[in-house]
């Protein structure tokens, strides 16, 4: 009773009675005393289209109700005497009250309404459209909308903030710049084309994220993470894995910079809820998913549908966590031997990934020479889809030291 007393009080406010009247605030709505009041506010409201107090509501039920027993009136002068000494229910919590006891109104009338069919009682469907017709437009969800800031101020520090890390491969950095929080990023190439060297020079090498005081997590479900960490230790340092062990007091100086904002962890068998669990308590600037697909869990026998769901996922909590989240993933044997590579040819996908993706960077060598002894070092970077600021596509050219784990160009 005192809610619903509550709730007329609200509603004596004639702004807040116009937003919530007709249907959508049927006096049925309120227990049978309380409906009579209702019944009441809805004519005064009509007539004087003004706010009203609990005396003015007061004078007008009793103007409109003269016959009424002496008994009768004592009981609704206690009410309104109760209506007196209630608080109104303001804004949204009103809104919401009257929502749900809406919502309850228009059940029971359903399910009475179910009640009658299943007896034989109706045998048209005509009442339950006219049903809905009157209430379908009301019959909605209570929700609260907190509107994004787009004033030019927030824009324009958003836009500066479109690269917050940049990358340290100079053509790379001069055609994209950097990533952010956000930013779901695919790497894509084939088997022993420099995946894993690639992640660690971003990260590890020389004015890469690391050194730029990016928080990097490293989640490693292919090598073992021993591998991984070596390489980290080679691209920070620029030395080979035998320079670091003929000098490891040179080698331990330059990798404690990395070292502080680099932490990596097996994660094998681990699954996307795995990670975000990992994500939320660590709070990092970056996030290195090697490999991705590994991380998505089999929500159909399709390998691509599943694979777009952990694509969602993961490009989610990229968005809900503020950190950029590389993505590393294998290429189809479509890309075998070829220098330009396009989205199709990411393995198990058709366009899952490609369409969540805010940089797509795939890997690309040289087609190996029949007889050639030494090993070809040049990298080719194929830009295949960039929503980043600028929008560049196209292949860009570097060099891959694989004893250093460094790309350079």
């Amino acid at each position: 009773m005192t809610m619903e007393l509550g709730l007329l009080k609200a509603l004596l406010n004639k702004d807040f009675y116009e937003k919530n009247r007709g249907l959508r605030c049927p006096p049925e709505i309120f227990s049978k005393d309380v409906r009579k009041i209702k019944d009441c506010l809805d004519l005064a409201m009509e007539k004087y289209k003004a706010d009203l107090t609990t005396e003015d509501l007061q004078a007008v039920f009793h103007a409109t109700n003269k016959t009424m027993t002496t008994a009768t009136k004592v009981s609704y002068d206690d009410l309104f005497r109760k209506m007196q000494s209630t608080k109104a229910i303001h804004g949204e919590i009103a809104e919401d009250a009257l929502s749900s006891l809406f919502q309850q109104y228009v059940g029971e009338q359903v399910a009475q309404m179910g009640f009658s069919f299943v007896n034989g009682e109706e045998e048209s469907l005509e009442p339950l459209r006219r049903l809905l017709d009157d209430y379908k437009n009301d019959f909605t969800p209570s929700i609260r909308v907190d509107w994004d800031d787009i004033s030019i101020e927030t824009l324009m520090a958003a836009n500066k903030q479109e690269s917050q890390w940049k990358f340290n491969i100079p053509s790379l950095r001069k055609k994209i710049e950097g990533v952010s929080g956000g930013h779901l990023i695919m790497v894509g190439a084939r088997p022993n084309t420099g995946k894993t060297s690639f992640h660690a020079s971003l990260i590890a090498g020389p004015d890469g994220f690391a050194h730029q005081g990016a928080k990097c997590i490293v989640l490693c479900n292919e090598e073992s993470y021993e591998r991984v960490g070596a390489r980290y230790l080679s691209a920070a340092t620029n030395m080979t894995m035998d320079e670091v062990h003929s000098n490891v007091s040179l080698a331990a100086e330059r990798y404690d910079t990395v070292k502080q904002n680099v932490r990596i962890k097996d994660s094998t068998n681990k699954n996307l809820s795995w990670v975000e669990a990992v994500v939320k308590h660590e709070k990092p600037d970056i996030v290195i998913l090697d490999m991705g697909d590994k991380f998505s869990s089999k929500t159909s026998d399709k390998t691509d549908v599943y694979l777009k769901d952990a694509s969602i996922y993961a490009r989610n909590i990229a968005k809900q966590y503020k950190c950029a989240v590389i993505w590393m993933s294998q290429l189809s044997a479509a890309a075998e031997g070829k220098v330009f590579l396009d989205q199709s040819m990411m393995e198990g996908s058709k366009t899952g990934k490609a369409a969540e993706s805010d940089l797509m960077v795939l890997i690309s060598k040289n087609p190996q020479v029949e007889g050639a002894d030494e090993q070809d070092t040049q990298r080719h970077l194929n830009i295949a889809k960039n929503k980043l600021k600028g929008g560049w596509h196209g292949v860009l050219h570097c060099d891959l030291d694989g004893d250093r784990s460094l790309y350079t160009s």
